[in-house]
């Protein structure tokens, strides 16, 4: 009862959409139709700029460890912190509040992880940096990190079913959110990540 109500609270928490919430009270606009149409950190850097990619990123990485916080309180271990990741993940990708649209669950997964399996999830955010840093692909970065996460944990850490089935789930579903920006990786046509240019919102 304990897990799905870890599940619950942390999806309910993952709803909340930053993205969507600064674009609406400061651009009065939505995000999602804009840019990529993802209300994550990226396009709101490429559609709002740094300073509200900063609030998105710290938003979305705030919510995911208070879910955690929540699952080690109901469940306790790493196994509440991770079922209570998984919710909010899960809450970011399809957010009941904003119809099931959202963004695509990296900062909301390096948050709460963080506070989960902390030298694996930086490790991961290790291996984001590097490859963002050679390809300038955030994409990329973002979809090797999610395929190097679940590896950093199972390898590291005791056998354990639920966190194991749990940390390869998210991890995958992280990969699949980025289909498209795959296709364009395979095509030469992402985007390039340019810290020095700022589209304006409309």
């Amino acid at each position: 009862m304990y897990m799905a109500l870890t599940l619950l609270l942390g999806y309910l928490l993952g709803s909340i959409s930053t993205g969507v919430l600064l674009s609406r009270q400061f651009a009065h606009t939505d995000i999602r139709s804009q840019g990529s149409g993802n209300s994550g950190t990226t396009n709101m850097l490429r559609v709002m700029g740094k300073k509200y990619a900063l609030l998105t990123f710290a938003g979305d990485m705030l919510k995911g460890i208070l879910a955690v916080l929540i699952g080690k309180l109901l469940v306790g271990g790493a196994v509440g912190g991770m079922l209570g990741a998984t919710g909010a993940i899960l809450g970011h990708n399809f957010p009941v509040f904003f119809g099931f649209k959202g963004g695509k669950g990296i900062a909301t997964s390096f948050g709460s992880l963080l506070f989960v399996f902390p030298l694996q999830a930086l490790a991961a955010f290790g291996v984001f940096l590097l490859v963002v840093a050679i390809t300038r692909y955030v994409s990329a970065g973002s979809i090797a990190a999610a395929a190097s996460l679940p590896v950093f944990i199972l390898l590291t850490t005791p056998p354990d079913p639920i966190i194991g089935t749990l940390s390869v789930a998210v991890g995958l579903l992280a990969i699949l959110r980025h289909h498209q920006n795959i296709k364009r990786l395979l095509n030469h046509t992402e985007s390039k990540l340019n810290l020095g240019s700022k589209k304006k919102s409309a």
